[in-house]
Parts: structure tokens; C-alpha cells; sequence
């Protein structure tokens, strides 16, 4: 256990952060599954601009890496201009 004022208190702070950023890092999966899922060409060109934003508050927030963001924006943007 810790026994610094603060280092209690960081303890108690990173297990907030880190259910958050876990809550939103699961969203954003669950996102890319539904898009990926998705036939409609109009339902699935929506979903993407959503897509990308996440992705890119979890590049900039750290939770993924931004190279990752990148690639996952860019395999979802081919996915999307494939569809008919």
C-alpha cells in the first residue's frame, strides 16, 4: 500500500482514467464492428465520420497509439469506398 497523500490519491486517479478509457476504447471497437458489418454504402459513409472522430479523441487522448488510429481509419475508408 502507499503511503504518500498523493500517491493515494494518484492511485485512486488512474483507476477512473483507466475505466474510461477502457469504457471508450470499447465503444469505439464496437463501432468499428458495426461498420464493418454494414452493406449500405449511405448508413456506412455516416458511420465512418463517427468512426474517425473517435478514433482520433483516442489518439490524442493516448489511449491508442496514433499510427494505429491512422491505419484503422484508413483500412475503414477503403472498406467504405468498396461498398456499392
Amino acid at each position: 500500500m502507499a503511503n504518500h497523500k498523493s500517491s493515494i490519491k494518484r492511485i485512486r486517479t488512474n483507476a477512473t482514467k483507466r475505466l474510461r478509457n477502457r469504457y471508450q476504447a470499447k465503444t469505439t471497437r464496437n463501432a468499428i464492428k458495426k461498420l464493418r458489418a454494414s452493406t449500405d454504402r449511405a448508413e456506412a459513409s455516416t458511420l465512418l465520420t463517427k468512426v474517425t472522430s473517435m478514433l482520433d479523441r483516442l489518439a490524442k487522448k493516448n489511449v491508442i497509439h496514433k499510427n494505429k488510429a491512422s491505419n484503422n481509419k484508413s483500412k475503414l475508408t477503403k472498406f467504405v469506398n468498396t461498398l456499392k
